[in-house]
């Protein structure tokens, strides 16, 4: 399995940027893909995850509202869409995938990542 992701850059408050995950190799209807973010100095946190299926979705309340992810099954990918970003958004962030939903906001759970990408917000 390899995960890819791609969209990050800069963004001034308030400002918009879309990430995408492109997934190779999953060879089970029952994986999960998630998408985590990691500021300096501080842990690795949850930030949103969507089943195989694109049925289900599931995000941390710190982005509830602003956030949204969606999977396109025929291509393999999945988006996050980031709407009225603030400074505290700003961070290096991951996908990563893992089978079943059980513990989807763990990121230990998870078997496999990819490299990350920076997203920076300017206040």
């Amino acid at each position: 399995v390899r995960l890819v992701e791609s969209g990050g850059g800069s963004v001034n408050s308030g400002g918009s940027l879309r990430l995408s995950c492109a997934a190779a190799g999953l060879t089970s209807s029952q994986e999960i893909i998630a998408w985590f973010r990691q500021a300096p100095g501080k842990d690795r946190e949850f930030v949103a995850a969507i089943t195989s299926s694109g049925k289900n979705t599931y995000l941390a309340d710190s982005v509830k509202g602003r956030f949204s992810i969606s999977r396109d099954t025929s291509k393999n990918t999945v988006v996050l869409q980031m709407n009225n970003l603030v400074f505290e958004d700003t961070a290096r962030y991951y996908c990563a995938t893992k089978l079943g939903t059980t513990g989807y906001s763990g990121s230990r759970y998870y078997t496999t990542w990819g490299q990350g990408i920076q997203i920076t917000v300017s206040s």
